[in-house]
């Protein structure tokens, strides 16, 4: 049986509805595995139309430093990434109809193996999965894993990159196209820059899956401006983070401090 493309039919239902995707970013295991299975059932239940979930990495290159220490809880609390999969199992358990995103780095799709990874990726119900650390030249080998389970194969754009290169991300992704919203490393203290809108219409006029704009969303104002530059979504994580973070000493209003955003954020992205 044909396994269904959660994407697809989330970004088509945004399409009817005239609405973004807005997509929270956490580190499974943050700042533990029982914490982090509510965290992101939080998330859910408050709003976000999708998941994109990192594994926690000693060398996180792609990382600012709130992510970084986002990992680093993961990692001091023990969670491993055959942790990190049950926590995934988990919550496709309770919510079969979400896309769900893993953004990991090379080494740990490597580690045991990468057909190995792919099809503890599909055990536990993954969508897609992004490799930050893999440049598209190199890619071919994780895309054909990832296409004999199911799995799309997500590419990054950056903002930097010329005509060709767009189109040629837009001609071997699949789910979505993570458009950086600026250059440098992830997080919340620098703000994005508004998406090039002439770049973004190259990517959909070459087919590209939908794009989704990264890096330095924090704000409703940030999604706002996404979606007027022509995105289909965001994606926001060390907002999320920085939540996490300063909500350590007291969980409940951690709780309540994401779900309040969560829902601030995806209602900027159906305005």
């Amino acid at each position: 049986m044909k396994k269904e493309n959660r994407y697809r039919r989330l970004f088509s239902e945004l399409k009817e509805k005239n609405e973004g995707a807005f997509i929270p970013f956490v580190t499974l295991g943050d700042p533990d595995a029982k914490t982090s299975l509510e965290i992101i059932k939080t998330l859910i239940k408050s709003g976000a139309d999708a998941l994109e979930l990192g594994f926690a990495f000693s060398d996180p290159v792609a990382d600012g430093p709130v992510i970084q220490a986002a990992g680093s809880r993961a990692l001091n609390a023990g969670v491993t990434p055959i942790k990190s999969f049950e926590i995934i199992s988990a919550v496709r358990q309770e919510f079969p109809q979400i896309p769900i995103g893993l953004l990991v780095y090379a080494n740990l799709v490597i580690n045991r193996g990468i057909d190995d990874f792919y099809s503890r990726a599909d055990m536990a119900g993954v969508d897609s999965v992004l490799i930050a650390d893999v440049p598209m030249a190199e890619s071919a080998q994780f895309a054909g894993a990832a296409c004999a389970r199911g799995i799309d194969q997500v590419f990054i754009a950056p903002p930097n990159a010329d005509e060709a290169a767009l189109r040629m991300i837009a001609a071997s992704g699949n789910g979505y196209t993570y458009y950086l919203g600026r250059k440098g490393v992830t997080g919340a203290d620098r703000e994005m820059a508004i998406p090039d809108n002439g770049k973004i219409r190259i990517l959909k006029e070459a087919g590209a899956p939908p794009v989704v704009v990264g890096f330095g969303i924090s704000t409703p104002e940030h999604v706002k401006n996404a979606l007027k530059s022509g995105a289909d979504g965001v994606i926001s994580g060390s907002a999320v983070a920085k939540i996490i973070e300063k909500g350590l000493g007291d969980h409940a209003k951690m709780m309540c401090e994401l779900s309040g955003f969560v829902r601030t954020m995806k209602a900027a992205a159906r305005a």
